[in-house]
């Protein structure tokens, strides 16, 4: 499982961005959202099979950027919140999809 940075540019976001939004939560085990158009996933897939999964929606003057990455962030004005993916099963003690990420120092630390 690797964790992968993805980001856009739309020229129109408001025809786009909730499709790739439900593509982006769809890639992988777990997803944060910590800027309006910047995502984090962990995901087995590729870079590729990620791109590939939301370049059908893009046109001719949209960006993107699918990059894996390590561990390490910094955060400035924003912090990082994991969501899971949602299972089917409601109520379980399994639907709990808030995971909390360590501060610099705890990640030092481990």
């Amino acid at each position: 499982m690797r964790t992968f940075l993805i980001s856009y540019d739309l020229a129109n976001p408001n025809a786009k961005k909730g499709a790739l939004a439900e593509i982006i939560m769809g890639s992988g085990e777990r997803w944060a959202r910590p800027l309006e158009q910047t995502w984090y996933v962990e995901s087995s897939e590729t870079a590729e099979e990620i791109e590939a999964r939301m370049s059908w929606l893009l046109g001719d003057e949209d960006g993107l950027l699918v990059q894996a990455i390590g561990q390490g962030s910094v955060l400035t004005n924003t912090s990082l919140r994991w969501f899971r993916r949602r299972n089917s099963a409601a109520g379980s003690a399994a639907a709990q999809n808030v995971v909390s990420f360590p501060q610099a120092d705890e990640a030092m630390a481990a």
